[in-house]
């Protein structure tokens, strides 16, 4: 009876941790902005600090790390997969090795050479050297994931007449998707806070506010820009801790 009590405290506990971030980060966005609205703005500051403007930084840049988070699932999920048939194992040090330049590259290089080298602007311009940039932790734990997977029971499903295809929807990828999970939770934030660069390339977003506020001295929308940043990563992390827990085969954490 003490051990199922203390599981139970643990569980509450840990329900209580997993929901108090978003609350705690939603109190201070709201403490900030009530902040930046009550102080006395220039003619400058109200062009930037003002419901409109805020609403469409952060429209562009949830836009934005959705159209990037798009391009991660696509490229890297089944390039991931892939790479664990028999046939394509060669091949998975190099795909690796592509993506690990990609991150280990400043991340303003890497979207300003894109912007360069194809003459597009905008989204079409920031989100993907943006998913080049993140989807090494999502290629990388799909593998491993996969990888990871006892042979015993891959060899127990081809035994009662599986195909690979149903053995890789039915054994492998439900038992690779913890790591699955973590790699796009670190791989969205990395979208969402390097999204704020976007703003080099007239991507919008929230680096737009931050931008404004370091080149004309305006601390308070440099603030603003910075903490709904902050707090836009800070609730997507918030959201692929939840997709780990409740979206993980039972029995796992």
């Amino acid at each position: 009876m003490s051990a199922f009590t203390a599981e139970s405290g643990s569980r509450s506990a840990e329900r209580g941790r997993l929901f108090a971030q978003p609350v705690a980060v939603l109190l201070i966005v709201a403490a900030v902005l009530v902040w930046a609205f009550t102080t006395d703005l220039d003619t400058v500051e109200q062009e930037s600090i003002n419901a409109s403007s805020i609403l469409t930084y952060t429209w562009q840049h949830l836009v934005l790390s959705v159209v990037i988070t798009i391009l991660v699932l696509v490229i890297a999920l089944p390039l991931g997969v892939m790479l664990t048939r028999r046939w394509a194992k060669p091949a998975a040090p190099v795909f690796l090795a592509i993506a690990n330049i990609g991150q280990a590259a400043p991340a303003v290089g890497v979207l300003v050479l894109f912007f360069l080298w194809t003459g597009l602007e905008g989204v079409a311009a920031a989100a993907p050297p943006i998913a080049f940039y993140a989807l090494l932790p999502v290629l990388r734990n799909t593998i491993v994931g996969i990888q990871q997977v006892d042979p015993a029971l891959v060899d127990a499903g081809r035994g009662i007449g599986m195909s690979s295809g149903a053995v890789l929807r039915r054994i492998e990828l439900p038992l690779a998707i913890p790591l699955i999970l973590a790699g796009l939770r670190t791989s969205l934030v990395l979208a969402v806070g390097t999204a704020t660069l976007a703003q080099f390339v007239n991507g919008g977003g929230l680096g737009e506010m931050i931008d404004t506020g370091y080149k004309l001295d305006r601390v308070s929308v440099l603030t603003v820009g910075a903490v709904l940043a902050v707090a836009l990563a800070l609730l997507v992390d918030w959201l692929g801790a939840v997709a780990e827990r409740y979206f993980g085969p039972k029995g796992i954490g």
